[in-house]
């Protein structure tokens, strides 16, 4: 291997390894918790959703996916999301792990609240961190498919989330 002289171009070089290097050491595990959180579950007892909206600390847009069983008990659903948070310095890929219990209602709008553990990869720059956190929610959703979402985090998870989305049913 040939030594630069210049040592802007070796640093462009390490650099460059670097972000490559970073972009490797997320990818394998986001990819596995995908297809656990997604592969044991039927085709026929899902309802899949987006969501978009905004998170305070760290201040960011974040977007997102989840699909919601059948009921498992009574009312109450299993709610898995992946979300990607960006701006405020960082990216944050937020893996939830939530259930959610649908209140009966007879109405058009039906509230549901709920909770779960997430697993939540941050990436700056130089710096990437990977920590647990546990979400709170509570929601609205018209029978239709629209719906908004507050949600509250703990330990790494963002202080807040406001999202609004659809089910596709």
């Amino acid at each position: 291997m040939v030594e630069s002289s210049n040592p802007f171009i070796d640093h462009v070089d390490v650099t460059s390894r670097r972000k490559r290097r970073t972009a490797r050491s997320w990818f394998w595990p986001a990819a596995v918790a995908a297809t656990l959180l997604l592969g044991p579950i039927p085709a026929s007892a899902q309802t899949f959703g987006v969501r978009a909206g905004a998170s305070v600390d760290p201040d960011q847009f974040v977007f997102g996916a989840h699909y919601e069983t059948n009921p498992l008990v009574d009312r109450l659903h299993f709610r898995p999301n992946v979300e990607l948070g960006v701006g405020d310095g960082s990216t944050l890929l937020a893996m939830n792990i939530e259930f959610a219990y649908h209140f009966r209602s007879s109405r058009l709008w039906n509230v549901y609240a709920g909770g779960g553990p997430a697993l939540n990869l941050t990436f700056t720059e130089g710096e990437d961190h990977t920590g647990g956190g546990f979400n709170l929610l509570v929601g609205i959703e018209h029978r239709r498919g629209l719906f908004g979402e507050i949600k509250v985090g703990t330990i790494d998870s963002p202080d807040l989330k406001l999202t609004v989305g659809y089910v596709f049913r």
